[in-house]
């Protein structure tokens, strides 16, 4: 046990702890858009690992004749590669007002075949790609180095809270997912907020997928998002549709799945259970939350 104490100590458990919070926050402020607006975005697991997927073909096919500039050309690519799945969901929830969660739904089915679709044509295998030549830089001391994507999800949330909060966008954006009748009278286009939103959180959730394959495994393997998408709308619950509520839960549950990879070295607990505290806890979080006050417009469709 106090060797587990020591080691929760060191720098590079609070590396394993950073690098374990950032796609988390990406995803659920990423989701705070969708939700605030009033779209139920429960396909940000399939929209982790597209960005992912697009991030590391993307470099690794251009690294040859671009050098350095293919990861921050990866990590375009599975920015905007998030964004345009997410207009996917957009379309069918909003123009054609389909169920949210199945449409969301969906999008995750994809996730689970077409990355191994798209492999096996590229590389002629379908669990992973080739690792790349250069991947996305370091930047810190020692152990606390890390890529770009892990200082922008940090900034994010100060982006995010003042966008939400002290501009009109944010006014409209929070008006859409409660009253979308009452911002529409007031001359809010409600339909080009929420596809707005919905965009923005798709590309946030492009970049941890960014962030996974070329910012911290310098490829794309099967299954790398390991549920973060559903980890992080269970932080966006769990935050109350707030981004500093989402910052403190996403630390929360980063702290779990850090504290799961050191409890893997020891023989305090049954590896299976350290492999499920981080999903166990987030359960057992959600259970004793109470009653989250989501948006009141959440999940309807507009139809005026």
């Amino acid at each position: 046990m106090d060797g587990l104490f020591a080691q929760l100590l060191t720098t590079a458990f609070l590396a394993t702890f950073i690098r374990s919070v950032v796609p988390l926050l990406l995803t659920a402020l990423g989701g705070l858009f969708s939700e605030r607006a009033g779209v139920v975005n429960i396909a940000l697991e399939g929209l982790i690992i597209f960005g992912a997927l697009a991030a590391a073909v993307t470099t690794q096919l251009l690294e040859g004749s671009v050098g350095a500039a293919a990861p921050w050309l990866g990590w375009v690519a599975g920015l905007l590669t998030g964004g345009l799945i997410a207009w996917i969901h957009a379309v069918l929830s909003i123009r054609y007002r389909a169920d949210q969660v199945i449409s969301g739904t969906a999008i995750n089915l994809l996730a689970t075949g077409v990355p191994a679709v798209l492999l096996t044509a590229l590389y002629g295998v379908s669990n992973e790609s080739p690792k790349v030549a250069s991947a996305l830089p370091l930047w810190g001391f020692g152990e606390l180095r890390f890529s770009p994507p892990v200082y922008f999800a940090f900034l994010a949330v100060a982006l995010t809270w003042y966008v939400v909060y002290r501009t009109p966008y944010g006014l409209r954006l929070r008006a859409t997912g409660e009253q979308p009748g009452a911002a529409a009278s007031m001359g809010v286009n409600v339909a080009r907020m929420r596809y707005s939103a919905v965009i923005l959180s798709g590309m946030l959730a492009g970049t941890a997928g960014a962030f996974l394959s070329i910012g911290n495994l310098d490829s794309y393997v099967r299954n790398i998002s390991a549920g973060a998408g559903f980890i992080a709308l269970a932080a966006l619950i769990f935050g109350q549709w707030k981004p500093l509520g989402v910052l403190a839960a996403t630390l929360l549950f980063g702290f779990l799945q850090a504290l799961s990879i050191a409890l893997g070295g020891t023989d305090l607990l049954p590896p299976t259970l350290v492999s499920a505290l981080p999903y166990l806890i987030t359960i057992l979080a959600l259970i004793f939350t109470g009653r989250s006050r989501a948006p009141k417009a959440l999940g309807r469709p507009y139809d005026g």
